[in-house]
């Protein structure tokens, strides 16, 4: 990597972590892109030279957030099998949920800003909702689609139960565990 690229990079890297940190601490609507400029100790060009405006920015925060869970659920799967390697993935997320930048921009603000559709997806490479369409689809034998975004959506409601409430940690994830144990006993009988 040239020199260049590589400033450009660490500019880059600078800002979106500026925008992680007060985007948590503020909000998005309270977050200006001259703290972000300042945080990071950047220009405003070289800000606008990067992302188009704050809303793209959110994005870049939101999808750094998104890595690292990817990053952590698939480390705790790792090595695992079926269930195990779900209730893994799914004990790492819930943990993941018990940090500030998750609860702010992952859990509240990214479906406010981003929109809700995300949720609907499966296209970003780097989210856990990917890892958890791969484990189920190992689990059943039709479509992996509907009970992977019925357990993500037992997911995000345990993140922002947890996010609200931390110490029922435990308890939302002996919740999901059951829930995982219930979706899929047919066919751990069968296997």
């Amino acid at each position: 990597m040239s020199r260049k690229a590589e400033q450009g990079e660490a500019t880059r890297g600078a800002l979106v972590d500026a925008a992680v940190a007060l985007f948590t601490a503020e909000g998005f609507a309270g977050t200006s892109t001259t703290e972000i400029v300042r945080r990071a100790a950047v220009t405003r060009g070289a800000l606008y030279h990067h992302f188009a405006d704050k809303e793209q920015l959110f994005r870049a925060a939101y999808e750094a957030i998104e890595r690292d869970i990817f990053e952590r659920c698939r480390t705790a799967a790792r090595g695992r099998e079926g269930i195990a390697a779900l209730k893994a993935g799914v004990a790492a997320y819930l943990d993941a949920c018990l940090e500030p930048p998750v609860q702010r921009i992952l859990l509240t603000e990214g479906p406010l800003v981003l929109g809700w559709d995300r949720s609907l997806r499966f296209d970003d490479p780097h989210c856990a909702r990917r890892l958890l369409r791969a484990s189920v689809s190992e689990l059943v034998a039709g479509p992996p689609e509907p009970p992977a975004h019925l357990l993500f959506g037992a997911l995000l409601q345990a993140g922002l139960v947890i996010a609200d409430t931390p110490d029922r940690r435990t308890e939302m994830g002996a919740a999901m565990n059951a829930l995982v144990d219930s979706l899929f006993e047919k066919e751990r009988r069968f296997s």
